[in-house]
């Protein structure tokens, strides 16, 4: 099982100090992996609903200064050499296809293939439309056509795509990013996401499936629920004529421990509550239903109160599991 934490691209902790401390230092103490979170801008006025949120509201600590996602991700590759960089989420229809495609190549190339590439369809359409992105209700079959589209430019000798918002075709395309053990080129592709088009998306397109426990629609705070929620998409990722065995499955905790509620709206206890045995019983679980990624939010309001928690649980749970 390899083991994440999400790197600061918003508010005080985003400035290029704290933020390479935080990449760095983590790295060293051998987290496999880190996360960034995307926004461009955020509207002022905002209607669309937040999914993590109970009320729906987006939260207040979003609104902070924040960094581009992939230039963030760019900074930090270059700042640290083995850990691997993982956006959570890219949203997909707020930046055209093939330029996406040649940035993450280059990314990915740079890093010394380094790069997982978590990707959604958004939710905020204030958003959507400040960046003059494709229509917002589009924005499923938008996310569908770019991915095909960044896997052909990836791939293929003379790339050509013909899509309803994205073609291509009579262009060059390399350096290519590098090669995958199963031999297709690029990074692979994870979907966030709990609902039903999202776990489409998987079983369709994707490499791996990359939820959040807490969405109050799409709930899988439990050891019940996030199983079956799995043996939903492996049956689906089957339907589809894909191997439900070569489906990477991550999970992110942004919550852990005494302080968050013991049981889940089901009635049954809810992953990462508890006492810290609870917490390395609730790892090796999810070990055992196939989850081969795991990450964490870290509370802390500056560097060093954040990499004391980050080391304070590698020592007390990663490495007793």
């Amino acid at each position: 099982m390899k083991f994440g934490f999400s790197a600061p691209v918003s508010g005080a902790l985003c400035a290029p100090g704290p933020m390479t401390r935080i990449a760095v230092e983590g790295e060293a103490m051998g987290y496999d992996y880190l996360t960034v979170s995307d926004h461009v801008v955020i509207p002022r006025d905002i209607e669309a609903k937040y999914p993590y949120s109970a009320t729906g509201e987006f939260p207040a600590g979003g609104r902070q200064p924040r960094h581009e996602q992939l230039t963030a991700l760019t900074w930090i590759a270059a700042k640290t050499s083995r850990i691997r960089l993982l956006t959570s989420v890219m949203v997909v229809p707020h930046r055209p296809a093939v330029l996406t495609a040649k940035i993450v190549s280059t990314l990915d190339l740079l890093s010394g293939g380094r790069v997982e590439l978590g990707i959604g369809a958004g939710w905020m359409r204030e958003e959507f439309e400040a960046l003059g992105a494709p229509a917002f209700e589009a924005r499923g079959r938008v996310t569908d056509e770019y991915i095909l589209a960044m896997r052909a430019l990836w791939n293929d000798e003379n790339p050509a795509f013909q899509g309803e918002h994205v073609s291509f075709s009579n262009i060059e395309f390399e350096p290519k990013p590098p090669a995958r053990e199963n031999g297709m080129h690029g990074p692979r592709i994870w979907v966030g996401g709990e609902s039903g088009p999202a776990l489409r998306r998987v079983a369709k397109l994707a490499d791996g499936w990359f939820p959040i426990g807490v969405n109050p629609a799409h709930l899988l705070e439990t050891l019940p629920r996030l199983s079956a929620g799995i043996d939903k998409l492996r049956a689906m990722v089957a339907e589809a004529g894909r191997d439900p065995g070569a489906m990477q499955i991550g999970y992110r905790v942004q919550a852990f421990g005494e302080g968050i509620p013991a049981l889940g709206t089901d009635g049954n206890r809810r992953l990462f509550s508890g006492s810290v045995s609870d917490i390395v019983g609730d790892v090796r679980a999810l070990r055992d239903l196939g989850v081969g990624w795991l990450d964490f939010g870290y509370p802390g309001s500056s560097a060093e109160e954040i990499l004391s928690a980050m080391r304070s649980f590698h020592e007390s749970v990663i490495s007793k599991v």
